[in-house]
Parts: structure tokens; C-alpha cells; sequence
């Protein structure tokens, strides 16, 4: 068959083509029987005896290949069918994938929003239960402590009290004396009264007379005067204290004075 008619025959449908087919057949059987014209008997009788020879042979390869026109005819029918179907199962099976992954992806946004909504209420039930922390107390700025001084040691107001402080006061200036040395000259010089005056010895003829427990003339009170104690003659302490600081310059200590000095 021409290469032609074989292309016209795919754009046709498997009915269309089947028939087509049957019409080729049958065209041919004709061709054979016009191919005799009206002869005389004998040319007629050869030629009909031809035909019949001829035409088992024409439609024998008609039909063999209209059946095969016919096979690869329905060969592509069933593999067009086929490929349709597949489309349509492929195009199916998108659209039913993309379905579920929607309806699992609305699924999943809703189990995220429900477990944070019980997240946030978890969270403020636990809020709700903790106590509110007590106000800190104001720290109060620390008091710095003040060593407490010493309390400034008292003495009885006596002549053992007067010779004690004394002595604590020579003490710190580095006065020498002891306590049996002053009380000692205090008893010869005054009997231990502080208010003692003498008025008859030559320091009263020249009008300086000796005074106090140790009887002390007002030049040597005032040379000899240590700081801190009284400026008056008659006080006890500062009375003893400057005698034993001129005693120490001009005896070494009032322990080396045994008489009038």
C-alpha cells in the first residue's frame, strides 16, 4: 500500500479505518473482473479462468494486509487508551495527595495552636500559684561603733587619792617618785593638810611664803608647773606634782629629799 494512503488512514478512527479497509478489498475483486472486456467466448472463457486463478491470490494479500493495517491500527487505539488512562490515574492521584497533604497540614496547625492555648494556661496556673516574693526590709546603713573611750579614772579625795593621781601624771611626763617618798615629805612639810602656810621662815620674810602639802613657793610652783593640772597652789595634786618635778631637777627624785629643800 502507498505510503500515502497509509498516513490518511492513522488520522482516521479504528471504525473509520476497519472500513476502509474492507472498501480496498473489494475495490481490487473488481479491477479483476473489469480488466475482461467484452471478447469472444474462448478469450472470455481464458480470461475467466485466469481471474479465477488471480483472484484468491489478490484477495489473499489484500487481506493480509488489511488485517495487519488493522492490528497496528488497534495496537495504537489501545496504546493511545492506555496512555489516557494513566494521565487521568496520575492527574487523579495528584490531586488526591495534595488533598490529604492539605487536610494534614490544617490538622497539624490546629494541634500546634491547641497545645500552645494549654501551654499559655499551663503556664499561668503555675504563675497563679507562685506567692508574690515578700518586700526585701529597707537595709538599715550600719552603725559604726565608736570605741568607747576608758572612763577617766577617778581617785577618793584624800591624801592617798592625791598621791596617786599624782603619780599617774608623773607617770606620763616621766617624772621619777614613788609613793613612799612623796608621802613621806608631805607628812614633814605639811602633816598632810593642802592648805598650809608657812609665814615665819625667811621665803615669808621675803614675801614668798611656802604653801600647799609640799610647801612650795609661787617662783618655783609657776617654773615647775605641769600641764594639766591646776594653776592654783593649794590644789593637792598639781601642788605635789610640780614639788616632785623640781625635785627630780634638783635631787634626782623626791625620794632623795630627806629635809627642807
Amino acid at each position: 500500500m502507498p505510503k500515502h494512503a497509509n498516513s490518511g488512514l492513522h488520522r482516521l478512527t479504528r471504525t473509520h479505518k476497519l472500513s476502509v479497509a474492507g472498501v480496498a478489498a473489494a475495490g481490487a475483486a473488481a479491477l479483476v473482473f473489469t480488466a475482461v472486456p467484452g471478447a469472444d467466448a474462448d478469450q472470455g472463457k481464458a480470461q475467466a479462468a485466469a481471474v479465477e486463478n488471480v483472484k484468491p491470490v489478490a484477495f489473499s494479500a489484500v487481506g493480509t494486509a488489511a488485517h495487519a493495517q488493522q492490528a497496528t491500527i488497534a495496537r495504537q487505539a489501545d496504546n493511545s487508551a492506555a496512555k489516557g488512562r494513566a494521565e487521568i490515574a496520575a492527574k487523579k492521584a495528584a490531586a488526591e495527595k495534595a488533598a490529604k497533604a492539605k487536610v494534614a497540614a490544617v490538622a497539624k496547625a490546629k494541634a500546634e495552636k491547641a497545645r500552645a492555648a494549654k501551654a499559655a494556661a499551663s503556664r499561668s496556673t503555675v504563675r497563679a500559684a507562685i506567692p508574690a516574693a515578700a518586700p526585701k526590709p529597707a537595709v538599715k546603713p550600719a552603725v559604726k561603733k565608736v570605741a568607747a573611750k576608758p572612763a577617766a579614772k577617778t581617785y577618793p579625795d584624800n591624801l592617798d587619792g592625791w598621791i596617786r593621781e599624782s603619780l599617774a601624771i608623773m607617770a606620763k611626763k616621766g617624772i621619777p617618785g614613788s609613793y613612799n617618798g612623796i608621802h613621806r615629805n608631805i607628812m614633814r612639810e605639811s602633816s598632810g593638810n593642802p592648805m598650809a602656810i608657812n609665814n615665819w621662815d625667811i621665803n615669808a620674810i621675803n614675801g614668798t611664803p611656802s604653801k600647799g602639802l609640799l610647801q612650795v613657793i609661787a617662783p618655783t610652783f609657776k617654773t615647775y608647773h605641769v600641764s594639766g593640772t591646776s594653776w592654783n597652789m593649794y590644789d593637792p595634786v598639781a601642788n605635789i606634782t610640780a614639788a616632785c618635778n623640781y625635785a627630780a631637777a634638783k635631787y634626782g627624785s623626791m625620794d632623795n629629799v630627806n629635809s627642807a629643800y
